[in-house]
């Protein structure tokens, strides 16, 4: 007689919930082993697709540390505008530099379509031998202009500051000395209406009124100094206006917000920086 087959048990467990002093059953749930893991991963499975849609689809992807918000790639396509257009301007300076130093040289300035044929070719620029363009005309207005305010430097004595003989703007007391950091300047106390004169020769650049510094008179003069003349009553000069060493320019006042009283704020420039007066002048 042949060995009957056993069949394979199928192990089930039970998941109940019950009442503690009663023990009655409140909820009941029948599994086996595989129906459980089946269950836990699908379980996993829905739970991380749920997170992924969550976080792909939803505003919530942007406090996820490092991903980029609207505001950031709004501001990074900003900043790559400017820096186009930075780069535009930096090129047009670069021509107009190059166009001004022909231009007082004396050569023949370059135009914009024979740079970009000669980029396109070789990479060398070619001098054009035509009309003049827009640009070389504003270029030569410019230079006319420089010219007019004696700001060229063709034609000039390389002299040192410490070599030049200055003219003593005001005959006062000085109430406040220069201090390079926070005063770099010097107030010179005077009766009103005192006579302010140009230190050296030079060509008055600016001539007019300032709601802090009051009546105020700027003057270029040669290698690379400037002189300001501030607090003014009354100016008599004009921009534009060449002026001599001693010429009068100005009348002691007490104009403008940061005044306190009849002086005159002055203010000596070499080559860019603020230099002290008393160095050069005497009071």
């Amino acid at each position: 007689m042949a060995q009957q087959k056993k069949e394979k048990k199928t192990v089930k467990y039970r998941l109940s919930l019950l009442d503690a002093q009663t023990h009655e059953k409140l909820w009941e749930m029948r599994f086996t082993k595989t129906g459980f893991l089946v269950t836990a991963v699908s379980a996993v499975v829905l739970f991380a697709l749920t997170i992924f849609c969550i976080t792909a689809f939803t505003p919530v992807r942007t406090f996820i540390p490092g991903y980029p918000d609207a505001h950031s790639k709004r501001a990074a396509i900003l900043n790559a505008m400017r820096i186009d257009s930075l780069e535009a301007v930096v090129k047009t300076w670069h021509l107009y530099s190059e166009n001004l130093r022909r231009v007082i040289d004396g050569q023949q300035p370059l135009r914009i379509d024979s740079l970009i044929d000669s980029r396109r070719n070789s990479g060398k620029a070619t001098m054009s031998d035509g009309i003049p363009g827009r640009q070389d005309s504003i270029l030569r207005q410019t230079v006319l202009d420089e010219e007019q305010f004696g700001l060229s430097e063709a034609g000039r004595r390389d002299l040192s500051i410490e070599g030049m003989h200055f003219f003593t703007p005001l005959k006062g007391v000085i109430s406040q000395g220069y201090d390079p950091i926070v005063h770099p300047f010097i107030d010179i106390t005077a009766p009103a209406n005192s006579v302010v004169a140009a230190v050296l020769d030079g060509t008055v650049i600016f001539a007019g009124w300032n709601d802090e510094a009051g009546y105020t008179i700027q003057i270029q003069h040669s290698n690379d100094i400037v002189s300001t003349y501030k607090h003014n009553q009354k100016l008599l000069k004009k921009t534009g206006d060449k002026v001599s060493a001693g010429t009068p320019v100005a009348m002691v006042g007490n104009t403008g917000s940061l005044s306190s009283g009849e002086h005159l704020h002055f203010e000596l420039w070499y080559r860019g920086e603020a230099v002290d007066p008393t160095k050069y002048i005497n009071f």
